[in-house]
């Protein structure tokens, strides 16, 4: 435990911005997130896609893909609309996928919230597609 203390009061020590890229390090060599994982039968609708597991079936039929196309000139915009669609994503999170533009926001929601996602962003000055 004391040495819990030790590096709690060293990280204490840390700006914000190396405090990220700790947590950046540490999810990379660990092989863990700091995203909330659903529970068992709490599917979370709205994360956005890393490209890993299983695409998906055409047995989710009314489900769409909202696709951040490009983020346009006012970026700032965009993230605030992307961190208001999702709530998860942290300011640095959100900055990244409307810089990496074009990127999946939301993969297999229904397609009104699709609708709201895709109206808030185009509202914000990006350009989005549903798929």
């Amino acid at each position: 435990m004391a040495d819990i203390s030790k590096l709690v009061e060293e990280i204490k020590k840390l700006s914000v911005m190396e405090v990220a890229d700790l947590v950046k390090v540490l999810q990379e060599e660990l092989g863990v997130s700091a995203i909330p994982q659903p529970t068992a039968g709490q599917p979370m609708a709205g994360v956005a896609d890393t490209g890993e597991g299983e695409a998906p079936t055409q047995a989710s039929g009314g489900l769409q893909t909202v696709v951040l196309a490009q983020a346009g000139g006012n970026k700032i915009a965009v993230i605030k609309a992307l961190r208001e669609i999702n709530p998860n994503l942290g300011l640095k999170e959100a900055k990244d996928l409307a810089e990496a533009a074009p990127k999946e926001v939301l993969t297999d929601v229904k397609a009104e919230e699709a609708k709201t996602a895709k109206e808030k962003l185009e509202a914000a000055g990006a350009t989005v597609e549903l798929k």
